[in-house]
């Protein structure tokens, strides 16, 4: 399903979270979403009445013009064979549940979806969808091939009690040819124990009318002792009191249809690359041991969680068959490792599960996590040559709070990329204070493209002064959140959500704008022969879009600014990251007349041939370096390198973060030329970032 483009029609009538869906959506998978978003039943059926088949509907149970599950079975009859999942909330659970059994692939509950969980949950439904569909399409071609099959045909007369087999029935059951059954009770006789009762009932009952068709599948013991399965069919005769005067039909082996449905069962339930039970039959299991452990606490039990570190270099660097290669040598070797009655799965990509069961306490758990680890320090020989991977476990162990097994599947998780994240601990059990975390860092990015809607970002200035007259020379624009109900919020509570989210280089252009027209309004005002800079901190995802060169220099354009004025600072790492791409739009910018600055200067590799390379405008020296400056010499001597690196190559140096008359004065002794900071001023709102600038052009006079 890989590079297949998805075709998504949304049935919510709340825009928001609408919204929510789509940006989930929007993250870079393997494959391509397309949303249709409508907020009823009846616009989804006019949509589906258009003829475009969408791949999957996604539909909310509370809508404006349904109740229940009316508005599902409105959908199911007009979109036969597109595999629906319900959004539900918590308490429409039940609901949500009636409608999988009458044939939703799967629900989900809004407040616990998370992007992986959704596009996981939309793989999932498509793919069982097609198996069903599959399993259908095979069940029908067997049952052409059984209507030309060469069948025993058999007859029974209740007058005289005798029975007739054709030759066909000494070949089913290995007998000879010269084998005599002409009894019923010689069929009866080799029916297995757990299927003779169904089928005496079909041939005896007394009947309701004077004919009666019956189907009936069972295992006839053959000569070898082994079973064979059989399909019987028949039509039984009555009398006027509805006893059976007569029977006949036709007996025949469905040994290969049995067969072949048991591996379609295996197949829908197992990885077809590994051979280990899958996501459905794992959390399968994971059901049966919840349910276990409800009736009997003693009976505990934990899901590890893991993926590997790095895979995406194998695949990119060996091709992606050395990295099926090695998942499959990483599936043997688990197989190895698990205790008797634990369960290993495979759940996508180079994700893994194990159900560690019949656990006395963590510790138990943490022994299986240690054998896993520790086939992991193994070497692998894929593709020739010999390599090294490993992985970050994730522990959730069963306690009475789990009700599904999809929590302990997402609390595993979760403590998985603590683990990922973590640079100590390769193993992570799961505590309740990760899920606040994870439902805190939703609800802050569900906060987040609502401000953008409402307006609640603002800009902030502060002040750049020259250090030999202490004059303002500059502006540094920087990001606020007013939020409604935490008031004003700095970068560091909300970036990380910003950048993971995609918002990063939309709220970057925004911040841009912004302060070209504050600076436009200040060199309209405070216009005295002397320009005003004004520094943006700029992210390199803003150059990853076509024109973005000629994005900036119209922003300039229009705000009426000089290019000269307007500096954009990025950070060593930032442009490093993506240099090529990068370098280009700002070298086309540079030659416009705008200013590059290299903002964090210290913190990251300072390479002079990188600093030569990108022909920076400014230095600005890390405040990490200023706050140190009485306590630590070496942050003297860098501040000192950096200053005289700056004359050296004609670049202008900003030290930032001075808080105190002591950093000043060491400052001003190493010939620094300009610096921001507490000192001088936090950063403030427009209107008294102009009053700093009047008072400062008034002392020039």
């Amino acid at each position: 399903m890989n590079g297949e483009s998805i075709d998504v029609l949304l049935v919510e009538d709340n825009p928001q979270e609408a919204e929510i869906v789509r940006l989930y959506l929007a993250k870079r998978y393997s494959h391509k979403y397309s949303i249709r978003h409508v907020r009823s039943i009846g616009g989804a059926l006019n949509d589906l009445a258009t003829g475009q088949v969408p791949s999957i509907i996604l539909l909310d149970l509370h809508l404006p013009d349904t109740k229940g599950l009316e508005g599902y079975r409105h959908i199911a009859g007009a979109a036969s064979g597109v595999p629906i999942i319900i959004l539900t909330n918590f308490n429409e659970e039940r609901t949500a549940a009636s409608a999988v059994r009458s044939g939703a692939q799967d629900y989900l509950i809004k407040r616990e979806v998370n992007a992986a969980l959704l596009h996981r949950a939309i793989l999932y439904a498509i793919e069982r969808q097609r198996a069903e569909q599959a399993l259908v399409k095979m069940k029908e071609r067997y049952a052409l091939a059984v209507a030309g099959a060469n069948d025993c045909i058999w007859e029974w007369d209740a007058a005289s009690d005798q029975a007739y087999f054709s030759p066909r029935w000494n070949e089913l059951l290995g007998l000879p040819g010269d084998a005599v059954a002409d009894q019923l009770q010689d069929w009866f006789d080799r029916v297995h124990p757990e299927d003779v009762a169904e089928l005496r009932r079909m041939v005896r009952t007394r009947l309701d009318s004077e004919r009666h068709h019956f189907e009936h599948e069972h295992r006839l013991r053959h000569e070898s002792g082994d079973y064979v399965w059989v399909y019987a069919r028949g039509v039984v005769l009555a009398d006027a009191a509805g006893r059976p005067t007569r029977m006949a039909g036709s007996i025949s082996s469905i040994a290969k249809r049995k067969e072949t449905e048991n591996e379609l069962v295996h197949r829908a339930l197992h990885d077809p690359l590994t051979g280990l039970p899958n996501r459905v039959l794992f959390i399968d299991r994971l059901q049966q041991a919840l349910r276990r452990f409800k009736r009997n606490n003693a009976l505990r039990f934990a899901v590890l969680y893991f993926d590997l570190d790095r895979f995406k270099f194998v695949n990119d660097s060996l091709g992606h068959s050395a990295g099926d290669s090695l998942l499959v040598s990483i599936a043997r070797r688990l197989m190895s490792v698990i205790r008797p009655g634990d369960t290993v799965a495979r759940m996508g990509g180079d994700e893994f599960a194990v159900l560690v069961s019949d656990i006395d306490d963590e510790s138990s758990t943490a022994q299986v996590a240690e054998r896993i680890h520790t086939l992991f320090q193994q070497e692998f020989s894929i593709a020739g040559r010999g390599m090294y991977t490993s992985a970050s476990i994730g522990v959730a162990v069963a306690t009475e709070q789990y009700e599904s097994p999809e929590e302990l599947l997402r609390d595993a998780d979760l403590a998985m990329y603590r683990a990922k994240r973590s640079e100590t601990e390769s193993t992570v059990i799961f505590d309740t204070t990760m899920h606040q975390a994870a439902v805190s860092r939703l609800n802050l990015e569900t906060d987040l493209r609502r401000a953008v809607a409402r307006g609640e970002f603002v800009v902030y200035y502060q002040p750049i002064v020259t250090l030999s007259e202490q004059r303002i020379v500059a502006f540094e624009a920087l990001l606020r959140w007013l939020h409604p109900e935490r008031g004003l919020l700095s970068p560091d509570s909300f970036l990380a959500v910003v950048e993971d989210t995609g918002m990063l280089a939309t709220l970057s252009w925004w911040v841009l704008e912004e302060a070209c027209r504050q600076a436009r309004e200040w060199r309209n005002v405070f216009a005295n022969g002397t320009s005003l800079g004004m520094s943006v901190n700029v992210s390199a995802s803003m150059f990853r879009a076509e024109h973005s060169a000629q994005r900036v220099k119209n922003i300039v354009l229009d705000s009426g600014i000089a290019p000269q004025d307007l500096s954009l600072e990025l950070t060593e790492r930032d442009c490093m990251d993506h240099e090529e791409a990068t370098q280009a739009v700002l070298a086309e910018l540079r030659a416009f007349g705008v200013k590059i600055h290299m903002d964090d200067f210290g913190t990251g590799y300072s390479s002079l041939s990188y600093l030569q390379r990108c022909a920076y405008d400014t230095l600005k020296i890390d405040r990490s370096f200023v706050q140190t400056l009485g306590s630590e010499e070496q942050s003297q001597a860098i501040i000192k390198t950096i200053v005289g690196l700056g004359r050296m190559l004609n670049m202008n140096v900003v030290a930032e973060g001075v808080e105190s008359r002591g950093q000043l004065d060491a400052l001003v002794s190493m010939q620094c030329p300009e610096a921001q900071g507490f000192w001088f001023s936090r950063p403030v709102p427009a209107g008294e970032a102009s009053e700093l600038l009047r008072h400062s052009r008034q002392l020039e006079h």
